[in-house]
């Protein structure tokens, strides 16, 4: 009977280890085969004829908070509209598969604030601005005292407002940034 009991316990465990490493891995916002270059200057087209900049968001798969980032984003009406509004968006990926080495050098090197990090193009593709999402990071505290997980709607929102093409006109200041 001890011997059942085991064999069964064993089973369950490493069942319950391969249907968790299956719903991680079930995560494919990132594409480890795409042509990084490809992505971004296709954005920066798109971008230059739309009056708009591009926003690069660096990360992989495997990152926890690269999919809550666009998860928050995905489900927030006003956060993707604000991006889609103003932004052409690109995925980078960074992985043990693909790092981008060479595009993520272009950019002036990113991933040295972790992950996930946000690089804003102009419509020209060049580099304006490079934020470590960390300081996008909500400071709102559960009920038990613990620092919550996630980004701040409101911080994001406006880190957004404050890369726009409006926003960086020096015409235009003031417009569209509040």
């Amino acid at each position: 009977m001890k011997r059942i009991v085991l064999l069964w316990v064993a089973f369950s465990i490493i069942t319950g280890a391969a249907v968790a490493q299956e719903k991680k891995e079930a995560v494919k916002l990132y594409n480890p085969a795409a042509n990084a270059r490809a992505d971004i200057d296709a954005a920066v087209a798109r971008a230059k004829k739309a009056g708009k900049h591009v926003f690069v968001q660096v990360g992989g798969n495997w990152c926890g908070w690269c999919i809550a980032f666009h998860n928050l984003v995905d489900t927030t009406a006003a956060l993707k509209k604000a991006l889609n509004d103003n932004y052409e968006t690109v995925l980078v990926n960074y992985s043990p598969e693909n790092k981008n080495e060479a595009v993520l050098a272009t950019l002036n090197y990113p991933q040295r604030f972790g992950f996930p990090v946000f690089v804003i193009l102009d419509g020209n593709g060049k580099v304006l601005h490079t934020q470590n999402s960390a300081y996008l990071e909500t400071d709102d505290v559960n009920a038990s005292g613990k620092k919550k997980t996630g980004h701040d709607i409101k911080v994001v929102t406006n880190f957004l407002k404050g890369w726009t093409v409006a926003a960086v006109n020096p015409d235009t200041y003031g417009k569209g940034t509040k």
